[in-house]
């Protein structure tokens, strides 16, 4: 079953008695999940599980739901604003990243064009930080330290990964998806309970620009009755640049004249091709793969030729798949395949996040 089929499944849009029965199904395996996870975090709320404090500031960036919430470009965004700011003397040399980098491989050097998804990411927008792939990231955060000397340790995808005890956590909830359907895996996407807010010092809600103002609102409402303490931020996915495949940088304001073929593996493959058309380029076609595909010649054969037969002038992807991407053998012809650099920029709360992230540095890092 793939991605989509997946989602209409367990949203309740697939109908029929076989769908009746596998959302049973899912929903037992999802209450013996949803105890485990509970009984894991009320584990550690009782001190009874303790966490890893190590001698370094650590900012977790994180989620509650499977799927392509925004963290990376946050996490991104969060390392920029650190480095560039001169209160607190810490350069690139003194952060590091860490990730439980899916399906990478330890023993690959800092080379981003051998790393996958969104570790090639961290290594091409923070040039100079160190990016640690470790599943445990207590040993990350030790390996960062010791051989390193970093002062400052932001965890990509740690919201869940209990075990390192972190100074600040901030997670990203998509506004197109908030609560996963409101189940727990598999029934839903939740990956624990929404309570877990609780912990969190701060929310960013992505993809404001795709829902009404009254859904973020009510969205709002429920966050606070949820944590009325946490910071709560509204951002958007903007387009920030266009690269070839060659590396050669793309001018935004030429894709309103152009016909694009949009391709993409990521957990919401919609707000991407969302994100197309905000340019004001024309979406001629588009074809869409599990999360974290793995892009075979053949499969990227068939994209250059639906492309030709739509007589697309661009073949746009995401920057997380075009690092997996290798250009077939032949092709009829020579469409340019580019990516979508993603920023993140906040409609409103981003001074109030800022504040809390500056607080939290306050207590550790040396000032100037």
């Amino acid at each position: 079953m793939n991605q989509d089929d997946f989602h209409k499944l367990i949203s309740g849009q697939k109908a029929g008695f076989g769908a009746v029965i596998l959302r049973l199904l899912l929903g037992l395996a999802s209450a013996g999940y949803s105890l485990a996870i509970r009984y894991h975090n009320f584990l550690y709320s009782k001190g009874w599980l303790k966490a890893d404090h190590v001698n370094a500031t650590v900012i977790c960036i994180g989620n509650i739901t499977v799927g392509g919430t925004g963290k990376t470009p946050l996490a991104v965004w969060l390392c920029k604003q650190i480095l560039q700011y001169p209160k607190f003397q810490i350069s690139a040399l003194g952060c590091a990243i860490l990730t439980r980098g899916y399906k990478a491989n330890q023993s690959l050097k800092l080379k981003a064009q051998y790393y996958l998804d969104e570790v090639a990411i961290h290594a091409e927008s923070n040039l100079g930080v160190k990016v640690i792939i470790n599943p445990d990231r207590v040993a990350g955060a030790a390996e960062a330290i010791s051989k390193f000397g970093v002062q400052l340790l932001i965890m990509d995808d740690g919201f869940q990964h209990r075990r390192l005890a972190r100074d600040l956590d901030i997670v990203a909830i998509d506004a197109t998806l908030p609560f996963g359907y409101g189940r727990m895996l598999p029934a839903g996407l939740l990956r624990e309970p929404v309570s877990s807010l609780k912990r969190a010092g701060a929310v960013v809600i992505t993809r404001c620009d795709q829902i009404a103002e009254n859904e973020l609102s009510e969205l709002e409402e429920k966050l606070r009755l949820i944590n009325p303490d946490m910071v709560i931020a509204r951002s958007v996915h903007a387009p920030a640049y266009v690269k070839s495949k060659d590396n050669k940088e793309i001018a935004l304001e030429e894709l309103k004249a152009k016909k694009i073929f949009g391709f993409c593996g990521i957990g919401n493959p919609g707000s991407f091709l969302a994100t197309i058309k905000t340019t004001g380029a024309e979406l001629v076609g588009s074809t869409i793969f599990n999360d974290h595909h793995h892009y075979t010649e053949a499969c990227i054969a068939d994209i250059f030729e639906q492309a030709e037969r739509l007589k697309a002038d661009l073949i746009l992807t995401t920057q997380k798949d075009q690092n997996k991407i290798t250009r077939p053998a032949s092709s009829k012809t020579e469409i340019p395949l580019a990516y979508i650099g993603i920023e993140i920029k906040f409609l409103s709360g981003e001074e109030k996040l800022w504040g809390l992230i500056e607080k939290t540095l306050a207590g550790k890092m040396p000032k100037m």
